[in-house]
């Protein structure tokens, strides 16, 4: 998936905190963030419950739940639930499952979808970096799947997530590999690029032949553009690139141990059937990191 960036670039340490940013500018944020997804919210519940997200289902979801395997029982926070896709999943498995994102409308519609199916899914309007619905050391498994590259509060979420979670509970998360995002800064500067065969770059069947990285140090504010021609209806949304290093030291600084990390490829049947899959059997598209607390 293309990643189209703006124009605000940081270096790790220089980035805003509390004492430049006053309140009242980060619930501005924040809420500009929540109304990009609620406006999103019914062309991404279609695209996903109708099969659309192939990248899900056919690459991530796969090894992602391999990493998470048996919750039956377990007390499960999917935090960034979205419309409630993962969490319906979690709950068939046998977790206890409450979800929570900042969409109200995401939530709006996991709820509809709950009173319908009657999992036991509890859903919760939450920022992520302020989970204070919940009681600390209360969770046994908390994941948040290809969502954490979209919460500019990423240490603050980080830190919640250790807080919520027992003594040796594990959060298992998913995000776009930081290696190898690729897209263009609204500047035109691009991250990385993808270089196909010469006279494949706008067939229908693209042949890649490599990602060249342009840019990897840094966190950079992108503007995703949803334009692909499954979709109902495009729309923008909002992601942070960061390092792997932003990442570890978040992780690091809350007592996290890092068990697993994982690089999915994609099923041999995606590959197949969907030719835009195939170039991420050479080159990652995303990362699965599951984390212990201490």
């Amino acid at each position: 998936m293309a990643l189209f960036c703006s124009a605000s670039i940081y270096f790790a340490n220089d980035f805003p905190n509390d004492d430049i940013i006053g309140l009242g500018d980060l619930m501005a944020e924040k809420d500009a963030l929540s109304r990009e997804w609620d406006e999103a919210s019914e062309s991404w519940t279609d695209f996903v419950r109708k099969g659309g997200d192939y990248f899900r289902e056919e690459m991530n979801n796969p090894a992602t739940f391999k990493v998470i395997g048996n919750v039956r029982g377990k007390q499960v926070l999917d935090m960034s639930c979205g419309e409630g896709y993962n969490t319906r999943i979690l709950a068939r498995r046998g977790a206890k499952v409450v979800g929570v994102d900042f969409s109200e409308k995401m939530i709006e519609l996991a709820r509809q979808t709950e009173k319908n199916q009657k999992l036991g899914i509890g859903y919760h309007v939450s920022d992520a970096a302020d989970l204070k619905t919940f009681k600390s050391e209360h969770f046994d498994v908390v994941t948040c799947l290809m969502a954490l590259m979209d919460i500019e509060r990423y240490e603050d979420a980080i830190s919640e997530v250790a807080r919520v979670l027992k003594k040796n509970g594990r959060f298992v998360f998913s995000i776009t590999h930081p290696c190898f995002e690729y897209g263009d800064t609204i500047g035109g500067e691009p991250i990385a690029q993808w270089k196909y065969e010469e006279e494949t770059e706008n067939a229908g069947e693209k042949k890649a032949l490599h990602l060249e990285i342009k840019k990897y140090f840094g966190i950079t504010k992108c503007d995703v553009s949803w334009t692909m021609k499954r979709l109902a209806k495009p729309f923008k949304t909002t992601s942070f690139h960061r390092t792997l290093t932003d990442y570890f030291h978040a992780l690091h600084k809350n007592g996290f141990l890092v068990a697993r990390l994982i690089e999915p490829k994609p099923t041999s049947r995606g590959a197949a059937q969907y030719p835009s899959l195939r170039k991420h059997a050479k080159i990652p598209h995303s990362i699965i990191i599951e984390a212990i607390r201490k």
